[in-house]
């Protein structure tokens, strides 16, 4: 599947703006670790892209988020795409690295957004890692996003102070369409 295929899935089946703007910071994240990896940049990125997809679905039935996603692309997208769908919410052990990094990256940018909305500019651009790592530790701030889902980066052979730099920098080069 191109891009432009899975871009356009993404916008008729989720109507949450921002959404659709978190599906964009994965999906540049997952580039970009694949970039470092030596992995296949656009499965990755697909993987990111479409995560989130049944989402709107699932919201208050979370045992079926990314099943009914891998449902959906079976057949359009690789098995090892449908796994790190099905993988990233925690329902199942978590094998390949696509899988272990969709499920460290996801609460991650959400973090990072947090990060950036806090400064007066609310722009990517007033942050840096080590601000990250700062909020990072204060349990309080976006609690939502689990710490110590981030933190298994290091199943990757990524620092948490790594896995940030990247993540945020990747970030950094979509914030127009990430409006930040």
């Amino acid at each position: 599947m191109k891009r432009e295929e899975a871009l356009k899935i993404l916008e008729e089946k989720i109507k949450n703006k921002n959404l659709i703007k978190h599906s964009l910071a994965v999906e540049i994240c997952m580039k970009k670790l694949a970039e470092k990896f030596g992995e296949d940049e656009n499965l990755w990125a697909l993987a990111g892209l479409l995560h989130d997809l049944d989402y709107e679905e699932t919201k208050n039935n979370f045992s079926k988020h990314g099943f009914i996603t891998a449902e959906y692309l079976k057949g359009k997208v690789p098995e090892i795409v449908l796994d790190a769908i099905i993988s990233h919410p925690g329902h199942k052990e978590r094998k390949t690295k696509m899988a272990k990094a969709l499920y460290s990256v996801d609460p991650l940018t959400g973090l990072i957004v947090a990060c950036a909305l806090i400064k007066p500019e609310k722009k990517l651009s007033s942050i840096d890692k080590n601000f990250v790592l700062k909020r990072f530790g204060e349990k309080r701030f976006a609690a939502g996003a689990d710490r110590n889902q981030i933190k298994s980066c290091e199943e990757l052979g990524l620092s948490l102070e790594e896995f940030i730099e990247i993540c945020l920098s990747a970030m950094k080069e979509i914030s127009d369409q990430l409006g930040l």
